[in-house]
């Protein structure tokens, strides 16, 4: 179904779960910044909370979220304690404006803390900001998922939740330093769907050390007997200089460019096989899914959590290094803990970086996002069409993308390049010092 163009897919590029992207985050900003946007939510305005716990029980090697691990207990009390102090903090700055119709918890492992403070902690965010029957979700780490947890799941009304799975290959388990038996899943998944969990997601990944295209559908085929509600496969980022943890998997063993392409398409025609529906470019869904119905309708929509059906223009971030995307500016906390417990115990909102977002950032932004959410995109904002057919001729050669007046169109097998063609829309990338992943 896909053609492989090396040439077009060399680049590394953003995977734009923002735009500008974190790479474009400078240290003009403060909590003031995230104090005056807050000041602009319109009484009726949807929003979403986002809640960074940056523990692990235990580090995987391949992982590049913002985490540490969780070997003291009294450091988890303490991040926990302060987090509670941030919620106060951001809730009196909101002054009751806004409705939040969502809560998400990531990390790190959210379940690396105790259930008692998870849950203790769910119900200060509910009372702080007022909630009425939110849609709470949260990440899990299958090696620290046990009955309490799943009872503590149960008990404070999560339905969504994400498995960070990986792979079911042992020998690849052990090359990325994430070993989690077959059965502990399966574990894990019967006890979340005995807690009520409505909507369950496998994070998977390829291009890992060793994986090839049969390793890749032995894992699919084990997710696919759990019956996930989504599966979200990413290709593996190898950055080592950006991550030093990632410098403990052989790089020799990482499979070439070609080779991930292969995995890429196996994945996808394999899932579109099994009743699942694509969701951007690297999600999948059953068609009842809430992430696959508001890709059929058009409402899908991209942001640092990824393909969401999340329409709040306001996503406020909670804990250290979590971000605030505005509709005209995009904040980050400290991601130092010990920097960012001293900002919030001082009673200040603990921004440390970020950007505002111009006419020009918030249109490209929209048209990014189309790309991705919806394959298709109106230049029209960008005034001088003509500007932007050169840039995009190489997709357009290849039969990738056509024109429809001022409208953009990827065809069929233009998915695996959606992000190189976004790319291109991108004001930043000859200017941007930042270094991302591969394409796909």
């Amino acid at each position: 179904m896909w053609t492989y163009h090396p040439d077009l897919l060399a680049r590394p590029v953003p995977r734009y779960t923002s735009y500008p992207t974190a790479a474009e985050f400078t240290s003009t900003v403060d909590g003031s910044d995230l104090a005056s946007g807050l000041s602009g939510v319109r009484p009726n305005e949807d929003i979403s909370l986002y809640l960074h716990i940056p523990y692990c029980r235990e580090i995987c090697w391949y992982c590049g979220c913002n985490t540490g691990a969780a070997t003291k207990e009294a450091r988890l009390t303490a991040y926990i304690d302060r987090l509670h102090d941030e919620v106060d903090l951001v809730a009196a700055h909101r002054g009751g404006r806004g409705q939040v119709r969502r809560i998400a918890f990531g990390g790190g492992s959210p379940n690396a803390i105790a259930q008692q403070a998870f849950s203790a902690l769910l119900q200060h965010v509910k009372r702080a900001f007022d909630c009425f029957e939110p849609i709470v979700s949260v990440e899990l780490d299958p090696r620290g998922f046990d009955e309490g947890w799943a009872s503590t799941l149960a008990d404070a009304g999560v339905r969504r939740a994400s498995l960070g799975v990986q792979t079911f290959d042992p020998a690849i388990q052990a090359a990325i330093g994430r070993v989690q038996p077959h059965e502990h899943i399966g574990r894990t998944v019967e006890l979340l769907r005995q807690a009520g969990i409505d909507s369950l997601n496998f994070d998977l990944m390829y291009g890992l050390p060793g994986q090839d295209v049969a390793s890749l559908a032995g894992t699919l085929e084990a997710a696919l007997a759990f019956a996930p509600d989504r599966l979200a496969v990413f290709g593996y980022a190898h950055v080592p200089q950006l991550i030093p943890r990632q410098r403990r998997i052989d790089a020799s063993r990482l499979p070439g460019p070609e080779q991930r392409f292969q995995q890429a398409a196996y994945a996808y025609e394999l899932l579109l096989g099994r009743d699942y529906r694509a969701v951007g470019f690297d999600h999948f869904a059953r068609a009842e899914d809430p992430l696959a119905l508001a890709s059929a309708e058009g409402r899908l929509r991209r942001n640092f959590q990824g393909f969401t059906d999340d329409a709040a223009d306001y996503v406020l971030g909670l804990g250290s290094s979590a971000i605030s995307a505005l509709p005209d500016r995009l904040l980050q906390n400290e991601k130092n803990t010990g920097r960012w417990h001293l900002a919030v115990g001082a009673g200040r909102l603990p921004v440390e970086r970020g950007s505002y977002r111009s006419p020009d950032d918030q249109a490209r932004g929209l048209i990014i996002e189309q790309i991705l959410t919806r394959g298709s995109a109106d230049l029209t904002p960008l005034l001088d069409r003509a500007c932007y057919r050169a840039p995009l001729l190489d997709f357009e050669r290849r039969g990738l993308l056509a024109w429809e007046g001022a409208r953009i169109v990827l065809t069929d097998g233009a998915l695996p390049y959606a992000r190189a063609v976004a790319a291109r829309i991108d004001a930043y990338r000859d200017q941007s010092t930042g270094r991302f992943s591969n394409a796909i």
